[in-house]
């Protein structure tokens, strides 16, 4: 699956909103979308570092209109936790000198969330 088509649209309630502080973000994903699928596809998309995926499938209610039943349907929605620090982490290698784990510098929000 492309990112464009696991990341469905993102998810503006109350609730949601208060999650941001948290750096936890929530969006409506496709249903066959896996935690590892949504993990890089916010990762491409966004350009943030994920740190954990949770995900809920919401299932349809009956609604009615009129005489006329009749069901909406299910989706999967996605919390997705990212990391507020995006720092370069630093580990000591085999002689005991300091290298670096990761050249790329992530971003600590993602744009485009109103709150």
């Amino acid at each position: 699956m492309v990112a464009e088509d696991i990341i469905v649209a993102p998810i503006i309630t109350e609730e949601a909103s208060e999650r941001i502080a948290e750096g936890k973000y929530t969006f409506r994903v496709n249903k066959k979308a896996t935690k590892i699928d949504i993990k890089n596809a916010v990762e491409k998309l966004f350009e943030v570092k994920v740190l954990n995926v949770n995900t809920i499938s919401v299932k349809g209610k009956e609604r009615r209109v009129g005489v006329h039943t009749g069901k909406t349907s299910d989706w999967k929605k996605a919390i997705v936790t990212i990391d507020t620090n995006a720092s370069q982490k630093t580990y000591l290698t085999k002689g005991g000198k300091e290298a670096k784990a990761s050249k790329k510098t992530y971003k600590d929000t993602i744009e485009g969330f109103s709150v």
